[in-house]
């Protein structure tokens, strides 16, 4: 098997995973030429510390049922492996180590709205000078990049903006219509659907501190 060299990275809680997660990646990788690109999912992120999501090993399930058919995906437990918070600048440097690639070779994918507060990020020099980020742009956002490179000098020259269609989905919208009864037909893979029924997922809905909401 050839080396890869060109490998994108896409992470998130996939809270749970949808077609919107893997219509990014598979857009991505068409317009970059990826030969792989890994879903991550987050362990506890930063930002949602606190937060109640479902169990990581639950998630990765998900993930991994999604994926499984298509070559072109795959999946790494980089971020479940090691004690949080897991911040993505040491996500990256220990995907550079494990697939012996330089920062050139690292292809991180993000929506452009994140992208554009990629200077609120723990050590956002490091992530811009550890990967090339690709923006994927939605339609009706205007992203500033002259604003993303005076408040992040690295990521100068390291930006691939990538358009695609507004989906309208979002794993929070998914989450009420389990809780409303509505079906996820079709807005996720079959695989997924069968684990969140089967498991009960998303029923019940939690605050902000992850307590039950009655």
């Amino acid at each position: 098997m050839a080396a890869i060299t060109r490998l994108g990275v896409l992470g998130g809680s996939f809270d749970p995973i949808h077609i919107g997660h893997l219509l990014v990646a598979q857009t991505a990788a068409e317009a970059l030429a990826l030969q792989r690109v890994l879903f991550v999912p987050a362990g506890v992120p930063p930002h949602k510390i606190g937060k109640h999501q479902e169990d990581a090993d639950v998630r990765l399930a998900m993930v991994r049922s999604a994926v499984s058919d298509n070559p072109l995906f795959a999946v790494s437990t980089v971020d479940l492996d090691r004690p949080a918070p897991q911040y993505t600048a040491d996500t990256l440097a220990l995907l550079q180590q494990e697939y012996g690639l330089d920062a050139d070779s690292l292809f991180f994918i993000l929506g452009s709205d994140l992208l554009a507060k990629l200077h609120t990020w723990h050590r956002p020099d490091q992530v811009a000078a550890g990967c090339r980020l690709v923006a994927i742009q939605r339609p009706g956002y205007a992203l500033d990049l002259d604003g993303v490179y005076s408040r992040v000098p690295q990521s100068r020259g390291r930006i691939h903006v990538v358009n695609m269609p507004a989906l309208g989905v979002s794993s929070s919208l998914l989450r009420q219509m389990v809780r409303e009864g509505r079906s996820l037909r079709y807005w996720v893979p079959e695989a997924v659907a069968a684990i969140i029924a089967e498991k009960g997922l998303y029923r019940v809905e939690h605050s902000s501190d992850g307590a039950e909401v009655h």
